[in-house]
């Protein structure tokens, strides 16, 4: 099998935007504290710039454990295309949610947790590491951001 060649960090780090501002749903992982069992889900979400935003039903695994650590980790794209973010999560009722931004989320995920009678939390996800590669050939450098800054090329 020939590689594709490798992409140059700017071109991964464009390709990682287009993907978060595009991409609906991702794989999102939480464990419980203290060492916790891992749970995964796919979820929706919608990217504002500078975080994601997700919604969750309350009484959740991954609502308890976003609320317990305040860490998750995320998974875009297919094994070998792949973006992988960790964060820290900070829950918002429904009502600390502004209107158009939640108006924002239902049009993109084609979901909206306003209108479900069961409570549902809405957690921002702030990138704290970012690593994007779709080959061996981009692994050495797959590091996009660290101490959720920009990394330079």
């Amino acid at each position: 099998m020939t590689l594709p060649a490798a992409r140059t960090f700017e071109q991964r780090r464009l390709d990682t935007l287009h993907r978060l501002e595009h991409d609906v749903d991702a794989w999102v992982a939480t464990a419980g504290p203290e060492g916790g069992e891992p749970y995964m889900v796919p979820l929706s979400f919608l990217w504002d710039g500078d975080t994601l935003l997700f919604a969750t039903a309350a009484d959740s695994a991954t609502a308890r454990n976003l609320e317990a650590s305040g860490k998750a980790r995320l998974g875009l794209g297919l094994t070998r295309d792949v973006i992988l973010i960790e964060g820290t999560a900070e829950p918002l009722r429904m009502g600390e949610v502004p209107a158009e931004v939640g108006d924002a989320f239902a049009v993109k995920t084609g979901f909206d947790p306003r209108e479900l009678s069961s409570p549902y939390l809405y957690f921002r996800i702030r990138p704290e590491r970012i690593q994007a590669w779709r080959e061996v050939n981009e692994l050495e450098a797959r590091e996009l951001m660290r101490d959720g800054r920009w990394r330079l090329p």
